[in-house]
Protein backbone atom coordinates (compact mmCIF):
# COMPACT_ATOMS: atom_id res chain seq x y z
CA UNK A 1 0.00 0.00 0.00
CA UNK A 2 2.67 2.36 0.56
CA UNK A 3 4.48 1.81 -2.42
CA UNK A 4 1.41 2.16 -4.19
CA UNK A 5 0.62 5.60 -2.17
CA UNK A 6 4.73 6.70 -3.22
CA UNK A 7 4.37 5.60 -6.78
CA UNK A 8 0.81 8.10 -7.04
CA UNK A 9 2.59 11.00 -5.46
CA UNK A 10 5.58 11.06 -7.63
CA UNK A 11 3.18 10.16 -10.65
CA UNK A 12 1.62 13.60 -9.84
CA UNK A 13 4.74 15.46 -9.44
CA UNK A 14 5.59 14.08 -12.63
CA UNK A 15 2.15 15.61 -14.62
CA UNK A 16 2.92 18.66 -12.70
CA UNK A 17 6.55 18.81 -14.18
CA UNK A 18 5.30 18.09 -17.49
CA UNK A 19 5.90 14.88 -18.15
CA UNK A 20 3.23 12.48 -19.68
CA UNK A 21 1.86 9.45 -17.93
CA UNK A 22 2.67 6.98 -20.58
CA UNK A 23 6.70 8.06 -20.10
CA UNK A 24 6.81 7.67 -16.94
CA UNK A 25 5.07 4.58 -16.06
CA UNK A 26 7.70 3.21 -19.18
CA UNK A 27 10.78 5.37 -17.07
CA UNK A 28 8.92 3.41 -13.66
CA UNK A 29 8.76 -0.37 -15.89
CA UNK A 30 12.03 0.15 -16.99
CA UNK A 31 13.75 0.71 -13.67
CA UNK A 32 12.15 -1.94 -12.10
CA UNK A 33 12.76 -4.69 -14.26
CA UNK A 34 16.42 -3.00 -13.97
CA UNK A 35 16.32 -3.78 -10.28
CA UNK A 36 14.79 -7.37 -10.46
CA UNK A 37 17.67 -8.41 -12.68
CA UNK A 38 20.86 -9.20 -10.69
CA UNK A 39 24.00 -7.29 -12.51
CA UNK A 40 26.11 -10.59 -13.80
CA UNK A 41 29.14 -11.68 -15.51
CA UNK A 42 29.53 -15.67 -13.88
CA UNK A 43 26.95 -18.53 -12.61
CA UNK A 44 28.93 -20.49 -10.13
CA UNK A 45 27.71 -23.63 -9.54
CA UNK A 46 27.75 -26.35 -7.09
CA UNK A 47 27.59 -29.60 -8.18
CA UNK A 48 25.74 -32.16 -5.96
CA UNK A 49 22.57 -31.26 -4.54
CA UNK A 50 22.95 -28.35 -7.09
CA UNK A 51 23.17 -29.90 -11.18
CA UNK A 52 23.03 -33.28 -9.76
CA UNK A 53 21.70 -35.61 -7.07
CA UNK A 54 22.92 -36.09 -3.83
CA UNK A 55 21.71 -40.17 -4.15
CA UNK A 56 23.79 -40.17 -7.38
CA UNK A 57 26.86 -39.25 -5.44
CA UNK A 58 26.41 -41.31 -2.48
CA UNK A 59 25.10 -43.96 -3.96
CA UNK A 60 26.52 -44.73 -6.99
CA UNK A 61 29.95 -43.36 -7.41
CA UNK A 62 31.06 -43.57 -4.23
CA UNK A 63 30.34 -47.12 -4.01
CA UNK A 64 31.87 -47.11 -7.47
CA UNK A 65 35.31 -45.93 -5.87
CA UNK A 66 34.94 -47.76 -2.80
CA UNK A 67 34.52 -51.30 -4.97
CA UNK A 68 37.23 -50.40 -7.45
CA UNK A 69 40.17 -49.08 -5.40
CA UNK A 70 41.91 -52.14 -4.95
CA UNK A 71 42.36 -53.32 -8.07
CA UNK A 72 43.12 -49.73 -9.10
CA UNK A 73 46.09 -49.61 -6.56
CA UNK A 74 46.89 -52.53 -7.60
CA UNK A 75 47.44 -51.68 -11.32
CA UNK A 76 48.81 -48.16 -10.86
CA UNK A 77 50.74 -48.73 -7.75
CA UNK A 78 54.39 -47.87 -9.08
CA UNK A 79 52.77 -45.11 -11.42
CA UNK A 80 54.34 -41.75 -10.48
CA UNK A 81 50.35 -40.44 -10.51
CA UNK A 82 49.66 -43.18 -7.59
CA UNK A 83 53.08 -42.91 -5.68
CA UNK A 84 51.76 -39.10 -5.03
CA UNK A 85 48.24 -39.80 -4.37
CA UNK A 86 50.08 -41.79 -1.52
CA UNK A 87 52.24 -39.58 -0.04
CA UNK A 88 49.47 -36.99 0.32
CA UNK A 89 46.93 -39.56 1.58
CA UNK A 90 49.96 -40.13 4.53
CA UNK A 91 50.55 -36.42 5.41
CA UNK A 92 46.23 -35.97 5.96
CA UNK A 93 45.93 -35.89 9.26
CA UNK A 94 42.97 -38.30 8.89
CA UNK A 95 45.65 -40.74 8.11
CA UNK A 96 47.56 -40.63 11.55
CA UNK A 97 44.25 -40.62 13.17
CA UNK A 98 43.21 -43.41 11.45
CA UNK A 99 46.29 -45.39 11.83
CA UNK A 100 46.34 -45.19 15.47
CA UNK A 101 43.51 -47.33 15.66
CA UNK A 102 44.87 -50.29 14.05
CA UNK A 103 45.57 -53.20 16.39
CA UNK A 104 49.31 -53.29 14.15
CA UNK A 105 52.35 -51.71 14.48
CA UNK A 106 53.65 -52.43 11.51
CA UNK A 107 55.49 -49.67 9.02
CA UNK A 108 54.78 -51.02 6.00
CA UNK A 109 52.86 -48.67 3.38
CA UNK A 110 50.94 -50.86 0.62
CA UNK A 111 48.25 -51.62 -1.65
CA UNK A 112 45.90 -53.50 1.30
CA UNK A 113 46.61 -50.89 4.13
CA UNK A 114 46.00 -47.64 1.22
CA UNK A 115 42.65 -49.27 -0.13
CA UNK A 116 41.44 -49.82 3.62
CA UNK A 117 42.38 -46.06 4.51
CA UNK A 118 40.83 -45.10 1.71
CA UNK A 119 37.50 -47.04 2.27
CA UNK A 120 37.71 -45.05 5.49
CA UNK A 121 37.89 -42.16 4.02
CA UNK A 122 34.41 -42.59 1.46
CA UNK A 123 32.57 -44.34 4.46
CA UNK A 124 33.17 -40.81 6.84
CA UNK A 125 32.34 -38.51 3.36
CA UNK A 126 35.42 -36.82 4.35
CA UNK A 127 36.44 -34.13 2.00
CA UNK A 128 40.24 -34.84 1.45
CA UNK A 129 41.77 -33.42 -1.85
CA UNK A 130 44.38 -36.29 -2.69
CA UNK A 131 41.28 -38.93 -1.94
CA UNK A 132 38.87 -36.96 -4.41
CA UNK A 133 42.13 -36.91 -6.97
CA UNK A 134 42.04 -40.68 -6.43
CA UNK A 135 37.94 -41.29 -6.78
CA UNK A 136 38.31 -39.60 -10.34
CA UNK A 137 41.09 -41.41 -11.25
CA UNK A 138 38.89 -44.31 -10.73
CA UNK A 139 35.45 -43.30 -12.09
CA UNK A 140 37.58 -41.98 -15.51
CA UNK A 141 37.52 -45.63 -16.04
CA UNK A 142 34.34 -46.38 -15.20
CA UNK A 143 33.29 -43.82 -17.33
CA UNK A 144 35.51 -44.87 -20.06
CA UNK A 145 34.03 -48.53 -20.05
CA UNK A 146 30.21 -46.93 -20.07
CA UNK A 147 29.31 -48.19 -16.69
CA UNK A 148 29.11 -44.58 -15.07
CA UNK A 149 27.11 -42.07 -16.55
CA UNK A 150 26.86 -38.59 -14.91
CA UNK A 151 23.53 -37.61 -13.53
CA UNK A 152 22.55 -33.78 -14.28
CA UNK A 153 18.74 -32.69 -13.32
CA UNK A 154 16.62 -31.91 -16.57
CA UNK A 155 16.88 -28.09 -16.07
CA UNK A 156 20.67 -27.88 -16.26
CA UNK A 157 21.19 -28.63 -20.08
CA UNK A 158 18.56 -25.73 -20.69
CA UNK A 159 20.16 -23.47 -18.48
CA UNK A 160 23.24 -23.80 -19.32
CA UNK A 161 22.66 -23.30 -22.76
CA UNK A 162 20.89 -20.12 -21.82
CA UNK A 163 23.21 -18.73 -19.83
CA UNK A 164 25.68 -19.12 -22.03
CA UNK A 165 23.67 -17.65 -25.17
CA UNK A 166 23.01 -14.42 -23.00
CA UNK A 167 26.95 -13.97 -22.65
CA UNK A 168 27.26 -15.25 -19.38
CA UNK A 169 30.19 -17.96 -18.34
CA UNK A 170 29.49 -21.15 -16.22
CA UNK A 171 32.18 -21.91 -14.15
CA UNK A 172 32.03 -24.93 -11.53
CA UNK A 173 33.04 -25.00 -7.74
CA UNK A 174 32.73 -28.60 -6.31
CA UNK A 175 34.40 -30.64 -3.51
CA UNK A 176 35.38 -33.38 -6.00
CA UNK A 177 38.17 -32.86 -8.09
CA UNK A 178 38.12 -30.45 -11.79
CA UNK A 179 38.94 -33.97 -12.99
CA UNK A 180 35.98 -35.72 -11.33
CA UNK A 181 33.55 -32.41 -12.30
CA UNK A 182 34.59 -32.88 -16.39
CA UNK A 183 33.73 -36.34 -16.10
CA UNK A 184 29.97 -35.49 -14.63
CA UNK A 185 29.67 -32.79 -17.34
CA UNK A 186 31.31 -34.46 -20.58
CA UNK A 187 29.28 -38.09 -19.57
CA UNK A 188 26.03 -37.08 -18.44
CA UNK A 189 22.70 -38.55 -19.30
CA UNK A 190 22.41 -35.37 -21.14
CA UNK A 191 25.40 -35.51 -23.35
CA UNK A 192 28.25 -33.46 -23.43
CA UNK A 193 27.91 -30.48 -21.48
CA UNK A 194 31.20 -29.59 -21.14
CA UNK A 195 30.86 -27.22 -24.01
CA UNK A 196 28.97 -24.67 -21.69
CA UNK A 197 31.33 -24.36 -18.83
CA UNK A 198 34.52 -22.06 -18.90
CA UNK A 199 35.90 -22.86 -15.84
CA UNK A 200 36.23 -25.29 -12.93
CA UNK A 201 37.10 -24.87 -9.47
CA UNK A 202 38.00 -27.42 -6.20
CA UNK A 203 39.71 -27.73 -2.90
CA UNK A 204 42.75 -26.47 -4.16
CA UNK A 205 41.49 -23.13 -4.17
CA UNK A 206 39.80 -23.37 -0.70
CA UNK A 207 37.32 -25.01 1.29
CA UNK A 208 34.16 -24.56 0.28
CA UNK A 209 32.64 -22.75 3.80
CA UNK A 210 35.92 -20.57 3.65
CA UNK A 211 35.45 -17.21 2.68
CA UNK A 212 38.95 -16.35 0.74
CA UNK A 213 38.25 -19.33 -1.36
CA UNK A 214 35.10 -17.72 -3.51
CA UNK A 215 37.89 -14.06 -2.96
CA UNK A 216 40.59 -16.93 -5.24
CA UNK A 217 37.78 -18.07 -7.76
CA UNK A 218 36.86 -14.28 -8.63
CA UNK A 219 40.25 -13.00 -8.81
CA UNK A 220 40.87 -16.20 -10.94
CA UNK A 221 37.70 -15.18 -13.31
CA UNK A 222 38.99 -11.64 -13.28
CA UNK A 223 35.48 -10.29 -12.27
CA UNK A 224 34.49 -8.43 -9.08
CA UNK A 225 32.64 -10.75 -6.58
CA UNK A 226 29.52 -8.67 -7.15
CA UNK A 227 29.04 -9.93 -10.74
CA UNK A 228 29.30 -13.52 -9.47
CA UNK A 229 26.17 -15.32 -8.55
CA UNK A 230 26.40 -18.86 -6.84
CA UNK A 231 24.51 -21.50 -6.86
CA UNK A 232 24.13 -24.60 -4.01
CA UNK A 233 22.22 -26.26 -1.64
CA UNK A 234 24.52 -25.82 1.51
CA UNK A 235 23.87 -22.49 3.63
CA UNK A 236 27.83 -22.62 4.93
CA UNK A 237 28.64 -22.60 1.63
CA UNK A 238 26.56 -19.49 0.74
CA UNK A 239 27.26 -17.83 3.65
CA UNK A 240 31.26 -17.88 2.91
CA UNK A 241 29.90 -16.60 -0.77
CA UNK A 242 28.28 -13.76 0.44
CA UNK A 243 30.83 -12.74 2.86
CA UNK A 244 33.14 -12.57 -0.13
CA UNK A 245 30.61 -10.50 -2.08
CA UNK A 246 29.17 -13.27 -4.36
CA UNK A 247 25.21 -13.14 -5.15
CA UNK A 248 23.80 -16.38 -4.23
CA UNK A 249 20.83 -19.16 -4.26
CA UNK A 250 20.08 -22.18 -2.42
CA UNK A 251 18.95 -24.74 -4.54
CA UNK A 252 16.02 -27.02 -2.66
CA UNK A 253 16.23 -29.92 -4.69
CA UNK A 254 14.39 -33.12 -3.49
CA UNK A 255 16.69 -35.29 -1.18
CA UNK A 256 19.15 -32.11 -0.21
CA UNK A 257 19.28 -31.02 3.73
CA UNK A 258 16.31 -29.34 5.01
CA UNK A 259 17.43 -25.24 5.86
CA UNK A 260 15.86 -24.11 9.33
CA UNK A 261 12.98 -21.24 9.22
CA UNK A 262 15.81 -19.01 9.74
CA UNK A 263 17.53 -20.18 7.31
CA UNK A 264 14.65 -19.56 4.88
CA UNK A 265 14.15 -16.12 5.94
CA UNK A 266 17.72 -15.43 5.24
CA UNK A 267 18.36 -16.97 1.84
CA UNK A 268 17.02 -16.45 -1.68
CA UNK A 269 15.46 -19.79 -2.50
CA UNK A 270 14.83 -22.07 -5.76
CA UNK A 271 13.61 -25.20 -6.52
CA UNK A 272 15.46 -25.62 -9.46
CA UNK A 273 17.23 -23.31 -12.69
CA UNK A 274 14.53 -22.28 -14.61
CA UNK A 275 13.26 -19.09 -13.02
CA UNK A 276 17.03 -18.51 -13.52
CA UNK A 277 17.31 -18.74 -17.40
CA UNK A 278 16.58 -15.49 -18.21
CA UNK A 279 19.69 -14.10 -16.14
CA UNK A 280 21.38 -11.79 -18.63
CA UNK A 281 25.36 -10.28 -18.23
CA UNK A 282 25.11 -6.95 -17.42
Amino acid sequence: MRCSMITVVVAAAAVAAGIDLLTFHFVLFKSTMTAAQPSLNVVLVDIEGTTTSISFVHDVLFPYAKENVQQYLQETWNSDATKDIVQDLQQTPQFAEWRSTLNSSMDTIDEPLITDFVRYLIDKDLKVTPLKTLQGLIWARGYAAGQLKGHVYEDVPAAFEAWRNAGLRVAVYSSGSVAAQKLIFHHSIAGDLLRHISAHFDTHVGHKQQTESYTKIAEALQVPPEKVIFLTDVAGEADAARAAGMQTRILQRPGNAALSEDQKSTYQLIEDFTSLQTLQLS
